[in-house]
């Protein structure tokens, strides 16, 4: 479990800083700001970070042994439920903006702007970080005296059980229940606004629609599971660490998912990012077409100056090539 584990980390690492990183650059760097990019470029900052901290989490299971101090100990936490309900809130953000686009096309063409687009996303930053401070709070490390091998992990066991089961209970209710209620809620809107509108013919929306939902759900649902299985300290023990790896694995994926479910099935963002690829291409061919011209044109000095060089060997006296 511990290989696999790290295997995956490092894979959803390589592919979630990849990912966001390209999404980062495109929608702050290579787009016009507007409300879109705005939602994007967060949600791709919040994943970019998440897994911009992996590495720690990846040396902690090949080692055995916790080896960056409290600090870290306590802020891959804090960054952990950060990104979870962070990503979650941008989410919701996203559902509801595209359900009031369509539903009021005109009032969203006047109300939507880049500022208040802006704030609403500080502000869901602001909540996500102080729904995540209690898990950096009962963040600690524990060490083995007869090994010295330290461990990071949630130090419920010292205070009363109640505060354990809140915090799962609050996680649960804001980070999956009433987020899945608003955007399957959301999306019945949109969809049936779609059917109703007899320009719609293509049913690519309704399966973008059905992969993000899907794609929600399942990768939080196994997460949320596991934190009440482990609630039950006498029950299901045997099953928390499979499952405490399969939720892992699914939860973090959801870092390097979101470029491409929110952002990659974008037509603006996808013309954006074929234009950057064919100026590269582009780029790329110009600068071979340089090498070949100048290549060529030192292959032609140095043939014509070895022709000269023989015609002048030709004219010269012998005496002076046998001295």
């Amino acid at each position: 479990m511990c290989v696999i584990l790290a295997t995956a980390n490092v894979i959803i690492f390589v592919l979630g800083v990849t990912g966001n990183g390209l999404v980062i650059w495109i929608s702050g760097f290579r787009m016009k700001i507007s409300v879109n990019t705005t939602w994007y470029l967060s949600l791709a900052v919040s994943d970019f970070l998440f897994c911009a901290f992996l590495p720690f989490y990846v040396v902690y299971l090949v080692k055995g042994d916790w080896v960056f101090g409290l600090f870290l100990c306590k802020l891959q936490s804090f960054i952990m439920f950060v990104n979870m309900f962070s990503s979650i809130f941008l989410l919701i953000i996203i559902s509801v903006d595209r359900c009031v686009v369509v539903r009021f096309p005109v009032w969203a063409q006047n109300q939507r702007t880049v500022k208040k687009a802006s704030v609403i996303v500080m502000l869901a930053w602001i909540v996500s970080a102080l729904l995540s401070t209690p898990s950096a709070i009962y963040r600690n490390i524990k060490e083995d005296h007869m090994t010295s091998i330290k461990t990071c992990y949630y130090r419920y066991t010292d205070v009363k059980n109640q505060d354990h089961i809140a915090i799962v209970v609050c996680q649960f209710i804001f980070g999956f229940v009433i987020p899945f209620l608003v955007i399957v809620t959301c999306y019945a809107v949109i969809i049936q606004k779609l059917k109703t509108n007899q320009m719609v013919k293509s049913k690519k929306p309704f399966r973008i629609m059905t992969v993000q939902l899907v794609g929600f759900f399942i990768c939080w649902f196994a997460f949320h599971t596991v934190a009440f299985m482990e609630l039950d300290t006498n029950k299901s023990h045997s099953l928390v660490p499979t499952g405490q790896t399969i939720a892992q694995i699914l939860a973090t994926a959801n870092s390097f998912m979101n470029p491409f479910i929110y952002a990659f099935m974008r037509k603006d963002f996808k013309r954006t990012f074929y234009a950057i690829l064919l100026n590269i291409k582009s780029a790329i061919e110009e600068e071979g077409r340089s090498t070949v011209r100048g290549t060529s044109i030192t292959n032609s000095g140095k043939a014509d100056f070895q022709l000269m060089f023989e015609s002048m060997a030709e004219r010269a006296p012998s005496h002076i090539y046998k001295q």
